[in-house]
């Protein structure tokens, strides 16, 4: 049991060149293939979280390796998302690129401050990957942006924030913490209970 958290972890990295192979491809059941990638990774990610602190091994080896493969996972899905609708990305360049600033900013905030890459695995950050679930569906699958691509937008902007305001707040590094109202009941001495189904 205690092998399974990174297992999951593993499945999901291997997904990320298999979605970034078939939507080099450009055909029409590709796109089909990799939602249904999309959704396994997604199991994978929930999953891993909630069994690891079942089994007791949620550490930070685990939680930081969990973070790393998420951003390689939902990149493998951007790209495919850019080679299956290149023009619908490229119309949105600014507002991805944002994101993508914001993102390199949670960690060099945090490498300069503690030394090591951002591992909150915040509230938002879980919601903002909910929205991107459902807006690549949309990109991918129906070759549409609209609301759902929007919402990724605004959940990504506000989630970053939050993460930004997490590491600012930390004394010191640490792994799992929901929110910056989290982060400063711990910088006031209050350690938060973690349950076995969130953080």
């Amino acid at each position: 049991m205690k092998n399974i958290p990174y297992i999951l972890i593993a499945i999901r990295f291997l997904l990320a060149p298999v979605i970034f192979f078939l939507a080099y491809l450009k055909d029409e059941e590709s796109r089909f293939v990799i939602l249904a990638l999309m959704f396994i990774g997604l199991l994978t990610d929930i999953f891993d979280g909630i069994i690891a602190r079942k089994v007791g091994v949620s550490t930070e080896k685990l939680r930081r390796l969990d973070s790393q493969v998420d951003l390689v996972f939902w990149l493998s899905l951007g790209f495919a998302a850019y080679f299956l609708n290149p023009e619908l990305i490229k119309n949105e360049w600014k507002s991805i690129t944002l994101i993508f600033v914001m993102e390199a900013l949670c960690y060099l905030i945090s490498i300069l401050k503690f030394g090591k890459e951002t591992c909150t695995h915040a509230f938002l950050s879980k919601m903002w990957g909910l929205s991107l679930l459902i807006s690549f569906t949309y990109l991918i699958g129906f070759q549409q942006a609209g609301w759902a691509f929007y919402l990724a937008i605004i959940l990504g902007i506000i989630s970053h924030v939050d993460v930004i305001l997490i590491i600012l707040i930390l004394p010191k590094w640490q792994y799992d913490v929901p929110s910056f109202y989290h982060a400063c009941e711990i910088k006031n001495g209050k350690q938060r209970k973690k349950t076995t189904f969130f953080n």
